[in-house]
Formats: structure tokens, sequence, C-alpha cells
């Protein structure tokens, strides 16, 4: 019952935050940069209104705090720290948006304070999350259903920095088109709810599903075309969010397998800067990331959004088969 009211929650506050924060953001002037160098038929969505992340950060706010404060009251506090975690990402993603709607150009902060912050959150949660029981620097392998005992601290915490910022950074990737990264995000969401659920750490179903319902409302306004983009302000809350809840869960290596569509992403641009340098020129994609050269092929925006939604169900459900013994630890 907790869960559906999770759900519902986070999906009314972020919907309704929607109709009051899309208006604004227009009055503001805070519409979306675009690339020079991206797809041409995108520069018609110059101006669309970014940031839209707030919506869901606030409506999974509300959520958790509604629900979840009777686990918080009981000192189970992994569904807040969390939140937390993914709200520095947040926080630096709207820094990031913010100068860029200032400036009106495509950058924002530098790679280097991006890198320094995005490390400095994920060596912090990494640390609590180890203080507080969740984790026990020990890596268990999904479908094995085996536990690598005995790694060194030092190479967890390096393991975990390299996972979670890699993470982040493949859903802020992610998010090129309408709909992507909120299309992509909301099966994992929904994944973690049913292995959290399964194992019976509620505080962690409630966050679970206030997540996938936030993301119904944000998907309403998200999709093609799009009212309003969640900038990095919600790309990266997103990518925070999953690698938290994979490692409050203590199962981050499934995210080779949830997170599929965000590493094709991302290995697809290192591939495409790689070879262009190695090659002096030439190109393996149309245009990379993956999602744009499947544009330049003819898919729409609606298709690849469909399609790779569907191919991340798939792998999550894959997934729960290859975690559901983990639990007890």
């Amino acid at each position: 019952m907790r869960i559906v009211i999770s759900f519902i929650v986070a999906f009314v506050v972020s919907f309704g935050a929607g109709k009051v924060l899309i208006p604004l953001l227009r009055k503001m002037k805070a519409g979306q940069a675009i690339k020079e160098i991206g797809p041409t038929w995108h520069m018609s969505k110059q101006g669309t209104p970014t940031m839209g992340g707030l919506m869901f950060i606030l409506g999974i706010a509300v959520a958790v705090a509604a629900v979840g404060w009777e686990d918080m009251a009981q000192g189970r506090m992994g569904a807040l720290y969390v939140y937390l975690f993914a709200l520095v990402f947040g926080v630096i993603g709207y820094i990031d948006d913010y100068m860029k709607v200032k400036k009106h150009e495509n950058t924002g902060l530098t790679a280097g304070w991006k890198f320094l912050l995005q490390l400095a959150a994920a060596l912090l949660l990494t640390v609590l999350l180890r203080h507080e029981g969740y984790l026990k620097f020990d890596l268990y392998i999904p479908f094995l259903n085996v536990t690598l005992l005995g790694i060194p601290d030092w190479l967890y915490m390096v393991f975990a920095a390299f996972v979670m910022v890699g993470t982040v950074n493949a859903v802020n990737l992610t998010d090129g088109i309408d709909g992507l990264a909120t299309g992509v995000t909301m099966p994992v969401g929904l994944f973690f709810l049913a292995v959290s659920a399964w194992w019976h750490m509620e505080e962690l179903s409630v966050l679970s599903a206030a997540l996938f319902g936030a993301l119904c409302a944000f998907f309403l306004y998200n999709f093609h075309p799009a009212k309003v983009f969640m900038g990095d302000t919600g790309s990266l809350f997103l990518g925070g969010a999953v690698c938290g809840l994979a490692f409050a869960l203590d199962i981050p290596l499934i995210l080779i397998l949830v997170g599929i569509i965000y590493i094709a992403e991302t290995l697809s641009d290192i591939i495409q800067v790689t070879y262009f340098k190695l090659s002096h020129g030439k190109r393996i994609f149309r245009m990379a990331p993956l999602h744009h050269h499947l544009e330049m092929g003819g898919w729409s925006e609606v298709k690849l959004v469909l399609v790779f939604a569907a191919i991340t169900i798939a792998a999550c459900v894959l997934a729960f088969f290859g975690v559901m013994d983990r639990y007890p630890f």
C-alpha cells in the first residue's frame, strides 16, 4: 500500500509542478541552447524550456518525506541517503544548466569541475553506505549468486567511484532526444522497485516507487514533441538515483544489464571520438552517440524511445532473475 501511495504522490506532485514550472521557465527565458554540431533538425527545439528535472526532483522529495517518514524515524535512512546523493548531482546539473541559460550557449561547468564534484559525491555516498551497513565492500556477481570477499577498501572505493561517475554521465549522454532518458530510466526504476520489494527493503521500495511515479508524470511533458527538457539538472539527478539504488541494494554489477542503453550510448561516443582521432578524421557512426546515428539513418524520435525502452524492459526482467536469490545477504 505504501508503494502505491508513494507512486501516486510522486506522480501528482510532479505533474502539478509541471503546470507551474513550464510557464515559469518560459517567462524566465530558460530555453535550451542546441549544439551547432548536432543534427540540424534539432535546431527547431531551440528555446524549449530546460531544467524540467526540477519537477520530478520535487515529486520524489515529497513522496519520500510523506510516505517514508516512518522508516526514517526508525533509523532506516537508505532512501534519504540515496535521494540526497542524487540531489547533489542534481545541484551540479542545475549549476551547469543555469550557466548555459545565463550565457545563452550550450556550455556550462568545465569538465574538470564536473568530474571533481561528482567524484566527491561518489566517495561520500560510498563511505556513508558502508558506515550504515548497506555496503560490505564485497562484490556480488549476479546470476552466479556468488560474492567476491575480501576486496581491499581502497580498491572498492575506486571501483565505486568509477561506476557512480560513469553511470551519472552515461545517463546524461542518453538525454539527447525527446523522452529518451525518461523512457529508458522508467523501467530501471521499476526494476529497483521489484527487487527492493522482493527483499522487503521498504524504505528503498518507497524511493523506487516515487522515482517511477515522478518519471511517468514527467514523461507526459517530455515525450515527443517535448514541452520541456530535464536538462543536466534532471539527467545528473537520475544518474545519481540509479547508481545510488544499485549500491544501496549492494548489487552494483547489475547496472551492466539494466543500464545497457546507457552503456551503448557511452561506448558509441567513446569509439567515435577515439577512431576519429586515430584515423585523422574518419568516423564509424554517422554521428555519436548512438541515438543520433540511428536518427540519421531514418529512425524517428518516437521509434528510438520505444525500441530503447523495450530493450531496457527486457534487460530489467532478465536482471531480476539474476539477483532474486541475493537475499538474505
